[in-house]
Parts: C-alpha cells; structure tokens; sequence
C-alpha cells in the first residue's frame, strides 16, 4: 500500500503542517546539503582517482590488502556518482529526473554503502588473520581467495541494495515530484537492513582489534603496526561517521510513534538527521587523505606523481630517477 511518507533524501515540507512548520529545517537542508555535496564530489573524485593510479601504476594488486583498498576506493567512487543527484534535487526542491534516474542513484547509494561496510570488515579480518595468526596462509593461493573475496562482496552488496532500488520510485505530492519509497514498511525494513549491517559490522571490528592490539604489544614490529595503524584510522573513522546517521535514521523509523510526533522533538530529529548525513556522506573523500598522512609508501608515490607533473631541477633529476627505481613494492601500500 503505498503512504506519502518520504524517503530518507525528501524534504520534510510534504509531511509539515500548520501546526509543526519546518520552514526552517527545509532550508538549512536546502543550502548546506548541496554546499557539502559539491565539495565533497570534488575531493572524493580527486582523491579515489588518485588511489587507483597509485595502486595500479607502482603497487602489486595480488596482496590481498592492496586487493582490498582498490575495491573501497572504487566503492567510494561508486557513492560519490549519486551526490550530484541528491545535490540538484535539493537545490531544485523536488526531482525532476524521471523514475529510472531515481531507482539508478538509489541503488547506487546503498550499493555503495553495503560494499564500502563489507570492505572495511574484510580489511579487518585479513588484517586480524595476519597479525594474529601469521602462518594461517602458508600454501594458500592468495590470488584466487583475493578475487573470491572481492566478488562475493560485490554481489552481496548488489543484493542488499535491490530491495531500495526496487521500492523507490516518483510520486507526486502537494504538485511536485519525489524520490521515495512507495510504502513504509520497506522504508522501516531498509532503514533497519542498514542498521543491521553497520552493527554487525561494528562489532566484528571491535573484536578484531581488540585482538590485534593485544598481538601488536607483545611482539611489536614496526611494520605491523604502521599497517593496523592506517586500517585502524580508517575504521575508526567510519565508524565515528556512519554511527551518528544510522542511529537517526532508526529513530526516523520511529518518526510515527510517540515520542517522536512532538513537533520540537521531530525538528531536532530532523535537524541531527541533515547533520548526521552530511558527515557520513562525506565519508567517501576521507580515505585517500588518511593514506597520505599514515601511508609511509603512498606518499612516497604521490611525491613521485607530483615530481613528475611539476619536474624538479635539472640537478636533482638524477636522485628522483634512483627513488622511482627503488619505490615499486610486492607488498601492501604501506
């Protein structure tokens, strides 16, 4: 049965009344989340693209982490194409770009989410499996269960997402048009499958390095702990960013129950839920910027790529030709 109650990318105008006007969460909505989203798109593109030529050009793609960190880069990438979408529709205050543009950037959204969580879990699990236990994968063909891996990933990424992609489509409301679920009860059962994911997923990361930690401070090695420091941040990161966004979006879940049809409580609902996105939307560009900082070999390869679009002095080409020689690696970009 379909409801007129909105997606998570509406605006809240179509269920506001006379007597909870939200005039103002409208355009705080209107103006920061494509503000945010142009930058976001920009640093995100810039620095995932940036990801994959390293990756591709200077490092070896059969390490299974290498493997791991391509594919995030690419679902980060994937994430980013649905921003300038969810930009111009709350620019434009309505969606003017067909049904099937609705259903493509819904799946792509959740498609990239799913593959982003499955990927940082699995980083995390090769990690923990690595540092606890070394010698598990002697004789085992890394290659194959590399690319087993990453393809059951995608595909259960694909399939967590077609439920959204085939319960979102255009309706018309108040004489303009939306990008949003046709029921309610597959708006609950989305919201909550996300929720599920992200937790059971939070749990596993928190068992791992609780264990690794322990590994790492009986025997340290600088090596190790430089790799588990940037997966660590990485983690972390997402963690801190994602958390916030899907408590909100349960609560939103809840918007039609008490205490939630208070007018001052369903303004501040709505006020975190724009915040909450707009951090865990921006998630997407954060990665290449904590190899930078962590990663010893990435910026070892970016000063290569920039020595290279800006040449350095004729007396110093002859020491940029011996680090590019030496910096090709068979390990992880660490």
């Amino acid at each position: 049965m379909a409801t007129n109650m909105p997606s998570y990318y509406e605006y809240d105008e179509d269920y506001s009344s006379d007597d909870c006007s939200k005039e103002d969460v409208i355009a705080f909505g209107s103006i920061a989340t494509p503000i945010i989203f142009c930058l976001v798109i920009i640093l995100s593109l810039f620095g995932n693209l940036l990801v994959l030529v390293i990756l591709i050009k200077y490092e070896n793609l059969k390490s299974i982490t290498n493997r791991f960190i391509f594919n995030l880069a690419l679902s980060d990438l994937m994430f980013t194409l649905g921003l300038p979408f969810w930009a111009f529709y709350h620019h434009m205050h309505e969606w003017t770009l067909g049904d099937t543009t609705c259903k493509v950037v819904n799946f792509v959204f959740y498609a990239g989410f799913y593959s982003s969580v499955l990927f940082l879990t699995m980083m995390t699990l090769q990690r923990y499996r690595a540092v606890v236990y070394p010698l598990s994968d002697r004789g085992e063909n890394r290659t194959h269960f590399a690319l087993a891996l990453t393809l059951l990933v995608w595909a259960l990424s694909v399939v967590a997402a077609m439920p959204a992609t085939l319960h979102n489509k255009v309706q018309t409301h108040n004489n303009k048009s939306h990008c949003q679920y046709d029921d309610i009860n597959w708006k609950k059962a989305a919201a909550y499958q996300q929720n599920i994911f992200f937790f059971i997923a939070f749990g596993i990361m928190c068992f791992c390095y609780s264990r690794i930690l322990q590994t790492v401070l009986k025997s340290p090695s600088s090596k190790k702990i430089r790799t588990v420091k940037l997966i660590f941040v990485i983690v972390v990161v997402f963690l801190v960013g994602w958390a916030p966004y899907n408590i909100v979006i349960f609560l939103k879940s809840l918007s039609d129950q008490n205490p939630f049809n208070d007018c001052d409580v369903s303004i501040r609902l709505d006020y975190a839920f724009y915040s909450c996105r707009l951090i865990a939307f921006s998630h997407c560009c954060l990665n290449p910027v904590f190899y930078a900082f962590v990663g010893v070999k990435f910026r070892k390869h970016l000063k290569v790529i920039i020595h290279k679009i800006s040449p350095p002095p004729q007396a110093s080409l002859e020491s940029q030709r011996t680090r590019m020689v030496a910096l090709p690696s068979q390990g992880s970009m660490y």
